[in-house]
C-alpha cells in the first residue's frame, strides 16, 4: 500500500470516521502544521465533508467562536496543547461545543497531565495517538517536515538541542513503522564527525520501535518481514548529487522552475487563445501525467507528450497536432483548443507538461547545458570518453571568471571541485572565492561544507607548489597545485558501480550513491563495517507474540491496523539526516520497479528530514552557524 494510502486510511478511519461513529454532526478539524500537510498530502476536501468535516483552520491563527464540536489533529508539543488549552480557557466563551484530540504520535506524560488538568478536561470526547507523524510526499517517499533540524544535527554549537531533536526524529520514524506494520532490523553509517552521532540516532529508533513492538506484537510479522531494513545515513554521505543540475524532468524542474509547495505557475492563453492569464497547476500524484512523466530524462518528455497527445486525439477521433513533427509546441495546442473545446479540460493536463517541459529547456539553453558537461566531469573525474581528467581547473576557471553566471551556480562548481580533490588549500580556496566574485554573506557555504564531514581544506604536510600549465596562465589565474590529502577516503575514491552505456546521456552519467546503497543491502553485500547492523538488531526473525511485554501506557486502541492492507515482502527503508534530493528520490522507484530477483521481492521507500533542491541545500550550508 502506497504511503499517502496509509495515511489517509488511518486518517479518516481512526480520527474523522471514529468521531462521526459517536455523534452524526457537523464538525471542525483543527491542525498545526505537520498534520496541515499530512492531510493536503493525502485528503481531499470533498472526502472531509462526506463525514460532516466542513472547515479546516490552522490552530496558530485567530479562529471565530462556533457552535460546533472539533477534531484536533496535532502534535504533541506544548505550543499545540496551550492553544488547546487557552480555546476552552473562558467556560461562557468555549471556543467550540467539545473537543476531540488525536496526537499525531506519543504524547509526553507532562503534557497530558497538563491538559488533564486544565478546564478543557470537561469537554474532551476523544484523547488518543494515532502515531502518525510524518508526510507522506510521495508513494514511496517521506518527509518529517523538519528542514531546521539540518542546523540542529550539523551545527556543533548545538549540541545541546540535539539530544531532544534526535528523539522526536525517532518518534516520527518509528510512526513510519508502525503504520506499515513493520519491524526492521537498524543499520546506521558509522565513522567519525557527524557519522558518531548516527549510532545514537539508531539507539533512540530502536527503543521507540520496541516500545510500538510491545504494544503490538504482530509488528513486522508476516512473509519476508524478517528482512526488512531501516538504513541511517547522513547528509554527508553523498555531498555530490544535491548539488549537481540533474536533467530528469521533476529534478530539473524544481531546480530551475520558480516551483513552490509543489505548485507550478506560468502565462498561459485563455481557451479562446486571444488572452494571456496567470496560470497555476499542482504538481501531485492526483496528475497521472505528471507520474509517468517525471523520472524522464529531458530529452524525452516533449516527444511523450506529443505521442501521448496522438494517441489521445486518435482515441477521440479529432484532428491532432499538425504535421508528422516530434514535438508539440504551445501554439499548436492553443489550435487544437480552439477546434475542440469540449475537450479543453484533458488537453489542459497536455498543455501544462509541455509549458513545463519547454520552460526547462529555455533555461537549460540558456547556460545549464554548459555548467552540467563540467559538472559531470567534476563528479565523475572522468569526461564523456571514460577519459581521467589530469586536469580540472582547466575546465572551470572559464565558469568562474563568466559574469553571466550566478554566484550560486559557481558555488556548486566550487564544492564539486574541491569534493573531488579531497580538499583544497587555504590559499586556493580563497582565490577560489575570490576569482568568483562570491559575495561575502555566501562564502560561508563552502567552508561549511566541513561540518557534514567532508574534506574543504587539506590541513596535512603542505604539498609541493607547482605552477599550472601555460595556458591556465594566460587566464591571468595562478594557482597552487593541490593535492589529494592521503589520509582520508574522497568521495571519488569510494567504489563506484560501473552504470555507464550506450544508453546513458553524457550530460546524465552520474548516479547518486544512495542507488549503490540500496542495490547493495537488498542482495545482503551492504559493507557491515561501514553500515553496521546495530547491536541486536541484525536478523530478526519473528518477534514471538507469546510472553511478550505489553504497553499499557501506549494503549490497544490502534489494533485494528493489522487488518490493513499490508505489503507482504519486505521492505527497505532509507533515512537521510540532512535532507534527500529530487535526483535520490527517484532511485526507489528505479529499484522497486527492477523485474529480477532479488530486487523483485523488495519494496523501497526513501525519506528524511526534508526534502532539498539545490539551492535549498547551499542555503542550509550557508546558514548552519545560525542558532
Amino acid at each position: 500500500m502506497a504511503l499517502k494510502a496509509v495515511v489517509c486510511k488511518r486518517i479518516m478511519d481512526d480520527v474523522i470516521g471514529a468521531t462521526v461513529k459517536k455523534k452524526k454532526c457537523y464538525r471542525a478539524l483543527v491542525v498545526d502544521q505537520l498534520s496541515m500537510r499530512m492531510i493536503s498530502a493525502c485528503i481531499r476536501m470533498h472526502d472531509l465533508a462526506e463525514y460532516g468535516v466542513t472547515l479546516v483552520e490552522d490552530i496558530e491563527k485567530k479562529r471565530e467562536r462556533l457552535g460546533m464540536e472539533a477534531i484536533y489533529l496535532i502534535q504533541p508539543s506544548e505550543k499545540s496543547v496551550n492553544h488547546v488549552i487557552d480555546d476552552f480557557k473562558e467556560p461562557c466563551y468555549a471556543q467550540y461545543k467539545a473537543a476531540h484530540i488525536f496526537f499525531t504520535e506519543t504524547c509526553p506524560d507532562e503534557l497530558f497531565s497538563k491538559l488533564c488538568k486544565a478546564h478543557v478536561h470537561q469537554y474532551i470526547r476523544t484523547l488518543k495517538e494515532i502515531n502518525v507523524a510524518f508526510m507522506p510526499y510521495e508513494r514511496q517517499i517521506f518527509s518529517l517536515d523538519t528542514p531546521e533540524s539540518f542546523n540542529i544535527y550539523f551545527n556543533p554549537h548545538r549540541a545541546n538541542n540535539r539530544s531532544a531533536m534526535i528523539e522526536r526524529m525517532a518518534e516520527q520514524i518509528a510512526t513510519l513503522c508502525s503504520s506499515l506494520g513493520e519491524y526492521p532490523s537498524v543499520r546506521y553509517r558509522s565513522g567519525h564527525g557527524p557519522c558518531e552521532r548516527n549510532l545514537e540516532c539508531a539507539q533512540m529508533i530502536q527503543t521507540k520501535l520496541d516500545k510500538y513492538k510491545a504494544d503490538d506484537p504482530t509488528m513486522g510479522e508476516g512473509p519476508e518481514k524478517h528482512q526488512s531494513q531501516l538504513i541511517l545515513v547522513d547528509r554527508g554521505f553523498d555531498p555530490v548529487s544535491p548539488l549537481l543540475h540533474e536533467l530528469t524532468y521533476q529534478a530539473m524542474a524544481y531546480d530551475l522552475l520558480p516551483i513552490e509547495n509543489d505548485v507550478y505557475r506560468y502565462e498561459g492563453t485563455s481557451a479562446g487563445g486571444q488572452d494571456v492569464q496567470d496560470k497555476e497547476v499542482l504538481l501531485d500524484e492526483n496528475d497521472d501525467m505528471w507520474v509517468s512523466l517525471r523520472h524522464c530524462h529531458i530529452a524525452n518528455v516533449s516527444q511523450t507528450v506529443t505521442r501521448k497527445l496522438k494517441e489521445f486525439a486518435e482515441e477521440k477521433k479529432m484532428a491532432g497536432p499538425p504535421g508528422n513533427k516530434d514535438k508539440t509546441s504551445m501554439k499548436d495546442l492553443s489550435q487544437m483548443l480552439k477546434r475542440m473545446p469540449q475537450y479543453q479540460k484533458d488537453l489542459r493536463k497536455y498543455s501544462t507538461q509541455l509549458k513545463l517541459a519547454e520552460d526547462c529547456m529555455k533555461s537549460f539553453q540558456d547556460g545549464v547545458d554548459k555548467l552540467c558537461k563540467v559538472e559531470q566531469d567534476l563528479a565523475m573525474g572522468t569526461d564523456a570518453d571514460g577519459e581521467k581528467i589530469k586536469d580540472q581547473m582547466r575546465n572551470i576557471v572559464p565558469i568562474l571568471l563568466d559574469g553571466k553566471i550566478s554566484a550560486y551556480d559557481k558555488l556548486r562548481i566550487i564544492l564539486l571541485y574541491i569534493i573531488g580533490k579531497n580538499g583544497i588549500s587555504e590559499e586556493n580556496l580563497h582565490k577560489l572565492i575570490q576569482h568568483a566574485q562570491i559575495p561575502e554573506p555566501e562564502r560561508p557555504t563552502v567552508t561549511n561544507m566541513k561540518m557534514l564531514g567532508v574534506n574543504i581544506i587539506y590541513d596535512g604536510p603542505e604539498p609541493q607548489e607547482k605552477a599550472l600549465v601555460s595556458n591556465m596562465k594566460q587566464l591571468g589565474v595562478a594557482f597552487i597545485k593541490d593535492k589529494d590529502d592521503p589520509r582520508a577516503p574522497s568521495q571519488k575514491n569510494i567504489q563506484r558501480k560501473e552504470r555507464i552505456t550506450e544508453q546513458t546521456y553524457q550530460l546524465s552519467r552520474w548516479t547518486p550513491v544512495i542507488k549503490d546503497l540500496i542495490e547493495d543491502a537488498c542482495i545482503d553485500k551492504l559493507d557491515k563495517k561501514l553500515y553496521p547492523y546495530l547491536k541486536g538488531s541484525a536478523n530478526t526473525a519473528s518477534y514471538g507474540s507469546s510472553g511478550q511485554p505489553r504497553s499499557a501506557r501506549y494503549g490497544y486502541w490502534h489494533k485494528e491496523k493489522g487488518q490493513m492492507d499490508q505489503r507482504s515482502g519486505p521492505r527497505l527503508i532509507v533515512f537521510i539526516i540532512g535532507g534527500v534530493s529530487y535526483s535520490e528520490m527517484r532511485t526507489a522507484y528505479e529499484i522497486s520497479e527492477m523485474k529480477s530477483a532479488p530486487y523483485n521481492k523488495w519494496e523501497v521507500l526513501i525519506g528524511s528530514t526534508h526534502i532539498i533542491t539545490p539551492e535549498g541545500f547551499l542555503s542550509d550550508l550557508r546558514d548552519i552557524n545560525n542558532s
